[in-house]
């Protein structure tokens, strides 16, 4: 299968390109290379026969008309967005130019061309979303599949209405898509403004962790080889029309995750130990959800999948990746806004 990906110098992105690479896929990556993204991220697959890159921007409907001309990919998994909530809270213009107008363009491309082409049965759209459109929990309960949508941040409002445009292209042209909405995503490649990254890169230099509020958020975290899994599970074997939730199946406060991920740099890097005294509250993020959960029954029963990877065990092989490779983070944290405070309204 030939699949063009967007959004694949990213870090789910690229963690995609590189598992559809091993398991013998085609990919063409489309990357517009924004602040966030890495090519280094798939250095690895970059030599292998059948990946080819594209630097274009999903807003440019021209350059999407001519990526599918010349490539004629047989699917589509749209990963491609602007997704940090903080940077959303201070420059939400670029979230809806890019979450909203930009998968308009590509849905819209995508349409074209299935047409053109004879609206093939196998092609498949494949829409990457999160279950921050959901809104914030209670102390109970999971998002299932059917929960309403509910966006508290501008970041997750124009992933909401991304997926709305998912479905009316399907409801009313008869698009082939597959959707999905997952949880906190953590592993190798991850860029160092996001929670885990921070935590450990801040660990390493000695300087204070900051925690937002009290540390009570809850999360459910998903080791990002286990999405890549299921994102090609879902592409090859979902039902068209229909969305899948993916879990990690590991839910924990954000304050037992930095103490776990400060326990795992005490014993993989015991200089300037115990990190967790390290840990700093600072003033929370305004709107910021409280707890997200989910229910994974839906692509455990249809699909039989189900994440191998446990957090604890996660954490610690995403903490020996940073350990060990400096050369690949210590550039990025020259980057615009890496290590400021962003998002305090």
């Amino acid at each position: 299968m030939k699949i063009l990906i967007t959004g694949g110098a990213g870090f789910i992105g690229s963690a995609v390109v590189r598992q559809a690479i091993r398991e013998g896929h085609q990919v063409v990556n489309l990357d517009m290379l924004t602040y966030a993204a890495n090519l280094a991220n798939v250095a690895s697959v970059s030599n292998a026969p059948g990946y080819a890159f594209e630097q274009v921007d999903i807003r440019d409907r021209e350059a999407l008309d001519r990526v599918f001309a010349e490539h004629r990919p047989d699917a589509v998994m749209h990963l491609a967005a602007e997704s940090h909530v903080d940077r959303s809270i201070d420059g939400p213009g670029d979230f809806i130019q890019t979450n909203i107008n930009g998968t308009f363009n590509l849905l819209e491309a995508a349409r074209s061309y299935w047409t053109r082409e004879g609206r093939p049965e196998g092609f498949r759209f494949h829409h990457i979303s999160t279950d921050e459109v959901f809104g914030s929990l209670g102390e109970d309960g999971q998002f299932t599949e059917d929960t309403p949508y509910d966006p508290r941040s501008p970041y997750s409002a124009s992933k909401a209405a991304s997926d709305h445009l998912v479905r009316a292209w399907h409801e009313t042209y008869g698009l082939p898509v597959v959707m999905t909405n997952c949880s906190n995503n953590y592993g190798p490649f991850h860029f160092p403004e996001k929670l885990v990254p921070v935590v450990i890169l801040k660990a390493l230099s000695g300087q204070p962790i900051p925690v937002y509020g009290d540390g009570g958020n809850v999360r459910d975290w998903l080791y990002v080889e286990d999405h890549a899994d299921a994102l090609l599970t879902v592409l090859e074997k979902g039902k068209l029309g229909r969305s899948y939730n993916i879990g990690g199946e590991n839910e924990a406060k954000n304050i037992d995750l930095v103490r776990t991920i400060c326990a795992h740099m005490d014993d993989l890097h015991p200089e300037g130990a115990p990190h967790a005294d390290l840990i700093t509250f600072v003033t929370d993020r305004p709107g910021h959800d409280r707890r997200y959960a989910i229910d994974p029954t839906r692509i455990r029963d249809e699909l039989g999948w189900r994440p191998s990877v446990t957090v604890e065990e996660g954490l610690r092989r995403t903490v020996e990746w940073y350990l060990a490779n400096e050369d690949w983070w210590r550039p990025l944290l020259e980057r615009d806004g890496v290590g400021k405070r962003l998002g305090t309204g």
